[in-house]
């Protein structure tokens, strides 16, 4: 047995099995039946059966699926910063988090769409609770983050996927995603948590971090919904922060958001890649001796590139005139769009409840301000 076994993905020879064991479950089907609509189910059955690799599952079956949504449930995908990656060369993403599975899924197309390595990518194990979601997140190159620990038993899971990750990169030469904090960001505020950094670190032994950092190839990622389908799902837990009162999440709210997140309008969607970090590390590792230091200083520098590149939409500059009562931005959008927006807004909260619209509003409107004081440092 591999020490990496309780988090791994399946090993391709493992594949074919697992497709045997899930080819008649419900939700197969229903992948099945939406990606290849006019396709006869025993035809996309004897094709999965026939299937002995992740890779060749995720592109000829998951790639038509996430395109179908991207088809029935956005205006389109764009992406920008793909050309500076070299093919056959492995990454480590470090990404805002806005939906649990289209963040990876859009980067995974849009990467083999441009000839590179699509990536194992982390999930948490509240999201793969029943067998059958865990062994289809397996088949995706999934690796699993263990949630809800103890001080001593975080420590161990910690170390056992720093050591997972640096084995994807550097000796499998497969790139890997991680979100830049724990859990979606819910109010547009994306910020990369030095705990992310901090796991990753765990594995250069006896290197330096800096040193570690850069052969790992890090590249900061910025994805941004110009609708977020999941928006009116994130109230609940906002009001309950808003409010300092503790949150727990009903038994079926990760599976609602999923569900959500798929089927949901997003309208127009947009992937930049951000610069591979290398000149910049040697900046703070000559600024910094210290190894806390010089992962805050990654962090400012992964929080910045991520802001700068993340794409606002008619949306955002719409929230934010509507909270902060302007017409600042008014030259950004149509009445048309302002007036879907308002619509949008009325339907999807209880617009009487003035902390949730604002709430709301602020979801759409905070990349804005986060982006005019980013503007504002320079």
């Amino acid at each position: 047995m591999s020490k990496f076994d309780a988090i791994r993905p399946y090993y391709d020879a493992e594949v074919n099995q697992a497709l045997q064991q899930a080819v008649n479950h419900p939700i197969i089907r229903e992948i099945m039946n939406f990606a290849f609509p006019n396709t006869d189910e025993s035809i996309w059955k004897e094709q999965l059966l026939r299937t002995h690799s992740i890779r060749d599952f995720q592109c000829n079956f998951l790639y038509q699926a996430i395109q179908k949504v991207l088809e029935k449930s956005s205006d389109g995908l764009s992406t920008s910063g793909f050309e500076k990656l070299e093919p056959n060369t492995s990454y480590l993403f470090i990404s805002n988090h806005r939906d649990i599975i289209l963040d990876t899924s859009l980067l995974n197309i849009a990467l083999f769409d441009h000839g590179l390595i699509m990536t194992a990518s982390a999930i948490g194990d509240n999201l793969v609770k029943k067998d059958f979601l865990r062994s289809l997140s397996r088949l995706n190159r999934n690796f699993i983050v263990q949630r809800g620990l103890s001080p001593r038993e975080l420590l161990q899971s910690s170390q056992l996927m720093s050591e997972y990750i640096e084995q994807l990169l550097l000796r499998e030469n497969r790139s890997v995603w991680i979100a830049q904090r724990e859990g979606r960001t819910k109010d547009g505020n994306d910020a990369t948590h030095t705990g992310v950094l901090k796991m990753l670190a765990m594995a250069t032994a006896n290197q330096d971090v800096i040193s570690y950092f850069k052969k790992i190839k890090i590249v900061p990622v910025s994805i941004s919904y110009e609708y977020d389908p999941t928006d009116a799902l994130k109230m609940p837990q906002l009001m309950a922060e808003a409010n300092n009162e503790i949150y727990k999440k009903s038994s079926n709210e990760d599976f609602n958001n999923i569900l959500s997140g798929i089927i949901g309008q997003k309208k127009h969607i947009h992937i930049h890649i951000g610069d591979v970090l290398n000149e910049e590390l040697e900046t703070i590792k000559a600024e910094n001796s210290n190894t806390n230091k010089q992962i805050q200083a990654l962090v400012q520098l992964i929080d910045d590139s991520i802001l700068q590149s993340y794409h606002l939409w008619p949306t955002n500059f719409i929230a934010y005139d509507l909270l902060y009562k302007t017409d600042k931005f008014q030259e950004k959008y149509t009445q048309q769009e302002k007036s879907l927006f308002e619509r949008r807004l009325e339907m999807r909260i209880d617009s009487k409840n003035q902390q949730m619209r604002e709430s709301f509003l602020a979801m759409y409107a905070n990349p804005v301000v986060n982006k005019l004081n980013y503007d504002n440092k320079r």
